[in-house]
């Protein structure tokens, strides 16, 4: 089939149905391998999601790691500011969900410093006894519940608490504005969904998380306490101090992005060490000394972060293709780190991968993940706990989330003699 308005051929190979999504990530692999290694950039069909339809005729997948990095090294020319998702979204939603994540410079380089300077490795580092005290915690509670679902166990605890603590969310809040952050990347599930529309599910938890992040907000200029938000609440950028909608959309992207990545990438790499026994054993026979490799492989390998969009600015030739401005380009990261011209034996897990020059945190430029410092301590501090103290823990088959965003489980079963 052809798109009729500019006459380019649809790849043969469609992802653009949400059955495509709903299929195991090697599944996935495998079409996004023969596109890599055939053509790298493809032209595709608009998803057919449940939010709006784009006023597109389709969309371009950039599928190997050069592409990926060299896009995202290039913000004058693939802009964020339009969008990031393969669907569509509102205006409202988009500048209230994506925050800065959907900004281009200088107003994202303007805000990006107001909130990068609390995810420094200095700053970082001061709370790493509290998130290694947590981890601890959640182990101790892993042993005595025995068996149950991991994700809820282990998995989501860590990122959440971390993210809410320097914040200084009250606790009482927390598993609250936690739900609703899930439910967030979920309005193409039908068991998230429950009954709703995509649309009105994205919306529901977007006005919830919201009204906790402004509400919040509102108590910290009135009591600024030292944390993260009172740090937001006080700051200026041109002069001007930020408004609660900006405050807000700050809330939801911190809430989202700094639960999903940690969170799923540890319910994966958990089973892949059940996969991968003798990663297990080589690590342990160096906790210390490989720790920092191996989690710099635990995010290639898990890839969380599904895909991203970039939108042209300009007419551009790429990849043997001509984009005119107004093209969508949708970079996908788990194709990234499986590029084979870029890692020696790809679908491996290896603990001693290096160097890994992986795009799991974003291809690097100005959107590269701000908050990787404090999710290799995370992962660090939950992996030494998990292999240390639970050697006989067992999982089962995650259950994922249907989408395109976020590589996300939904459950996995486990077991602790």
């Amino acid at each position: 089939m052809t798109s009729t308005l500019i006459g380019r051929q649809y790849d043969p190979l469609d992802i653009s149905e949400l059955e495509f999504w709903s299929r195991t990530a090697e599944e996935r692999d495998k079409v996004f391998e023969v596109l890599r290694q055939e053509r790298p950039l493809s032209w595709h069909r608009p998803m057919k999601g449940g939010l709006l339809t784009p006023d597109i005729d389709g969309i371009w997948v950039a599928t190997s790691h050069e592409l990926i990095t060299h896009i995202s090294r290039k913000p004058e020319i693939f802009s964020s500011a339009r969008g990031v998702t393969m669907e569509d979204l509102p205006e409202d939603v988009l500048e209230a969900a994506s925050s800065f994540l959907g900004m281009d410079d200088p107003k994202h380089n303007r805000l990006r410093k107001v909130i990068s300077s609390a995810f420094t490795p200095k700053r970082v580092a001061l709370i790493r006894d509290q998130i290694h005290s947590q981890a601890t915690t959640i182990v101790d509670d892993l042993i005595a519940a025995g068996e149950g679902d991991f994700v809820t166990l282990v998995s989501k605890r860590l990122p959440m608490w971390t993210i809410y603590e320097m914040l200084g969310l009250e606790e009482e809040l927390r598993e609250r504005a936690a739900f609703y952050a899930e439910e967030m990347v979920a309005w193409n599930d039908e068991d998230v969904a429950a009954g709703r529309q995509p649309m009105e599910l994205l919306n529901d938890a977007l006005v919830q998380l919201l009204i906790i992040g402004i509400e919040f907000a509102a108590r910290r200029r009135a009591d600024p306490c030292g944390d993260l938000m009172s740090a937001l609440v006080e700051a200026e950028v041109d002069g001007e101090r930020l408004t609660d909608d900006e405050i807000g959309a700050f809330f939801v992207l911190l809430s989202v992005a700094g639960n999903d990545t940690t969170r799923n990438t540890t319910t994966l790499i958990t089973k892949a060490f059940q996969d991968f026994p003798d990663q297990r054993e080589l690590l342990m026979s160096d906790f210390d000394g490989q720790i920092a490799t191996a989690v710099e492989e635990f995010v290639r390998f898990a890839s969380p972060v599904v895909t991203f969009r970039r939108t042209v600015t300009e007419d551009v030739e790429l990849a043997g293709q001509q984009l005119h401005e107004g093209d969508w380009v949708v970079l996908v990261y788990p194709s990234g780190n499986r590029d084979d011209a870029v890692f020696d034996r790809p679908h491996e897990f290896d603990i001693t991968r290096n160097p890994n020059p992986h795009v799991g945190f974003g291809g690097r430029g100005p959107h590269f993940c701000m908050g990787n410092f404090v999710a290799k301590i995370q992962l660090t501090e939950i992996f030494g706990q998990l292999l240390h103290r639970v050697p006989d823990l067992r999982v089962g088959e995650p259950e994922y989330l249907t989408g395109c965003l976020i590589r996300s489980v939904k459950s996995m079963p486990c077991t602790v003699n």
